[in-house]
Parts: C-alpha cells; sequence; structure tokens
C-alpha cells in the first residue's frame, strides 16, 4: 500500500506540472490573440510589405490552439486517474 500512495504524490505532482503548464499556454496564447486583434487598412502595396507577419501569427495560434487542446486532455486524464487512485486507496486501506 505504501508503493501506491508514494505513486498518489507523484502522480499529484505531474498534474499540478501539467496544470500550471496549461496556464502558461493559454496566458502565451491570449497574449497572441491581443497582438491578432489588431487591425490595419492597407492598400494592396502596402499589404505586401507590412502584411507578412499576419499568416504566420495566425498559423502560431493554431499550432498553439493544437497544442493546448492536447495539454488540456492530458490534464484532465490525469487528474481523473489521480481522484481514482485516491478513491481505491481509501476504500481498500480501511
Amino acid at each position: 500500500m505504501g508503493s501506491l500512495i508514494n505513486f498518489l504524490d507523484y502522480l499529484l505532482g505531474f498534474c499540478g506540472a501539467m496544470s500550471a503548464f496549461l496556464v502558461v499556454l493559454v496566458i502565451y496564447g491570449n497574449a497572441l490573440d491581443s497582438r491578432e486583434d489588431e487591425e490595419l487598412y492597407l492598400n494592396q502595396k502596402e499589404q505586401n510589405v507590412m502584411a507578412g507577419d499576419q499568416p504566420a501569427l495566425i498559423a502560431r495560434m493554431n499550432r498553439l490552439a493544437r497544442v493546448i487542446a492536447i495539454v488540456a486532455v492530458v490534464t484532465g486524464v490525469s487528474l481523473l486517474g489521480t481522484a481514482g487512485l485516491w478513491v481505491w486507496i481509501r476504500l481498500y486501506k480501511s
């Protein structure tokens, strides 16, 4: 039973680290999103010169959205696993 409690400690640490990483990713995504909302009204010639970073920014945001979704799923599964292990330990420890 002692090894399961140690594993629960490691699993809780992993959940905390993944949750913190998820918060950092969401904050970074919001910072990118605020830059994307800036609108420039350019004619065709100015658009070719000045608006080159906008498609790159949108591509980066799309990649980040996929990473956030994957990290959110991993965090949720690990939290469910932690809760399940905790309940199992409490039920069979008595």
